[in-house]
């Protein structure tokens, strides 16, 4: 498999875990988000998202890549279901998708890069502006999650084990974190990232850890 990355791209970073937690072998392929080489007409003849991550199935002899973060990682469990990445019973499967949901769709594309961008060279905002705007919707979005995973009642967020839902909330406290964004009001959340850092899938796959 080759996996087009960008090492601070919190869709990415999911998918690195995931690819890490099924133990499967993938080459890195680098794309610089910061020199807009997602935009290349090379890389969205094969991924029309013009976004990472893109993962290219070699075994398939299709030589166009599979894009979106959700859809990677759940073709990977589909394919390759040890360890799964969502629990087994219909209910928990669901809220496991609604906690991944709530973090890919409502948190991540308020604050991901070329939302961030055009706020600044499209409408004028100046970069105060830009992080009350980042740090408002990482507020809405952490207060939901951390009533959410209350409710849960287990190690990770919805299992006794890491899954799609673990995937997704990590690399969101990294880039809010890296943003200035004061995570002490989550303890639930922060109980869940203490957990998850110590796994090595994890290790391996945070952006400290990149050699692209």
């Amino acid at each position: 498999m080759k996996l087009y990355d960008y090492y601070r791209s919190s869709a990415a970073y999911r998918v690195r875990i995931a690819l890490n937690i099924k133990q499967l072998a993938y080459e890195q392929l680098p794309i610089s988000l910061i020199d807009n080489e997602q935009n290349s007409g090379s890389y969205t003849s094969m991924n029309p998202h013009a976004l990472v991550p893109g993962l290219q199935l070699e075994s398939t002899g299709d030589t166009s890549v599979l894009g979106q973060s959700i859809a990677i990682i759940e073709y990977l469990d589909e394919c390759y279901p040890e360890p799964p990445l969502l629990p087994a019973l219909p209910l928990e499967k669901a809220r496991c998708r609604e906690i991944s949901l709530a973090i890919a769709c409502d948190i991540h594309p308020l604050n991901n890069l070329r939302i961030l961008n055009y706020l600044n060279t499209e409408l004028g905002v100046n970069q105060n502006e830009k992080m009350v705007w980042y740090h408002h919707w990482l507020s809405r979005g952490f207060q939901t999650l951390e009533r959410l995973i209350s409710h849960q009642n287990t190690s990770f967020c919805c299992s006794e084990q890491p899954t799609m839902a673990d995937l997704c909330l990590i690399p969101q406290l990294y880039n809010a974190k890296r943003f200035g964004f004061d995570t002490s009001p989550y303890p639930e959340l922060l109980n869940i990232e203490r957990r998850c850092l110590a796994l090595t899938p994890f290790i391996q796959a945070h952006p400290d850890n990149q050699s692209i």
